[in-house]
């Protein structure tokens, strides 16, 4: 894995205004910035040809597998990790090799990538950057999608919300179907990527395998419970985080359903936009953990007419606070799939 110096240091004028960066061989010209967070940083960019693109089998359609994910217009997107400790630089090599175990039209696929060394400075305290590439979405996360729906009153429909549902099933399905199954821990709408589509309902596509590690866990001991416990508060987004992993008990067994309870929480956050547990923390001495423990859901003021109580249900269905009853993904599809067919327009 390698990145040019003389591409890195364009990527710092890049972050102004233009510029390139090589991931590996292949170069690529920053359009602008989409998002960041912590140390990472999201940039718009397209792919540049090189002088031996006429060349079949050069440039990154020669690395692509499948070769549905390549743009047609040659833009991407490419996540910029700064890399402090070797800890950091471990998390981002497990990312990517549990990106690359993946291959479903739900889940979104790794490009490429590069980790390069960089020196340490006075003004920069990284030691490694890493560049991850990925097929580009611009309508933005579910969660983006539902602040602005909610700014504007308006809801998805039955239908879609049981569409959009069930393609994030598709996608958790094949991470739990792998040997040993792998659990996503932290699905949740800034992890769903949705693209529009003129008169079909949304593509869902999960992303973001950072939090993602074989699923099934034996706990024998108070020290294993309480360092699944820490692990989890750093890795999995609280309002969507199953109950196990806030309190795990000093003999269980942890398996992939962890994933079910936070696909409960996104159905219903589909439906109103937040977490079915998010009132507890405006709530004075509310507590986000007792809600999430006892399974305290609210139902808000929905759409005109109603969700359907059959949604509600499903909800519930898979929001129980045992993981060892609560069902797996695939009852889960079992169960949308009649829900879609009896209300699907």
């Amino acid at each position: 894995m390698g990145c040019s110096f003389s591409g890195l240091n364009a990527l710092y004028d890049a972050v102004n205004g233009g510029g390139d960066v090589w991931i590996n061989e292949n170069r690529y010209r920053i359009l602008r910035q989409l998002g960041e967070g912590g140390f990472a940083f999201v940039f718009l960019v397209k792919e540049v040809p090189s002088d031996n693109s006429s060349v079949p089998g050069t440039g990154l359609a020669a690395k692509v597998r499948d070769k549905s994910h390549l743009s047609e217009d040659g833009t991407y997107a490419m996540k910029k990790v700064l890399i402090q400790n070797n800890e950091q630089l471990e998390l981002v090599r497990e990312e990517i090799r549990v990106s690359s175990l993946f291959s479903h039209p739900n889940l979104l696929p790794l490009l490429d990538h590069a980790i390069i060394a960089v020196k340490t400075t006075q003004e920069a305290s990284w030691n490694h950057e890493a560049y991850l590439l990925f097929p580009v979405h611009l309508d933005g996360t579910l969660l983006d999608n539902s602040k602005a729906m909610m700014a504007k009153k308006e809801f998805f429909s039955t239908s879609d919300a049981l569409q959009i549902f069930r393609q994030l099933c598709a996608g958790l399905k094949h991470m739990h179907s792998l040997e040993p199954p792998y659990a996503h821990n932290d699905v949740k709408p800034g992890n769903i990527l949705i693209t529009h589509k003129k008169g079909q309902s949304p593509l869902a596509i999960l992303m973001d395998f950072g939090s993602a590690r074989p699923a099934r866990k034996q706990i024998r001991s108070r020290t294993e419970a309480l360092q699944l416990q820490e692990w989890a508060a750093e890795h999995c987004t609280a309002p969507f985080r199953a109950p196990e992993l806030w309190d795990c008990p000093s003999h269980s067994d942890i398996d992939e359903r962890t994933d079910v309870w936070s696909l409960g929480c996104t159905l219903y956050a589909i439906m109103y936009g937040v977490s079915p547990f998010e009132y507890a923390l405006g709530e004075s001495g509310g507590s986000l953990q007792l809600a999430v423990l006892n399974a305290q859901v609210k139902w808000p003021a929905g759409p005109k007419p109603p969700y359907p109580e059959a949604l509600h249900q499903f909800v519930m269905w898979m929001l129980q606070p045992q993981a060892a009853v609560r069902p797996r993904i695939d009852d889960i599809i079992i169960h949308v799939d009649k829900l879609i067919a009896k209300f699907s327009c």
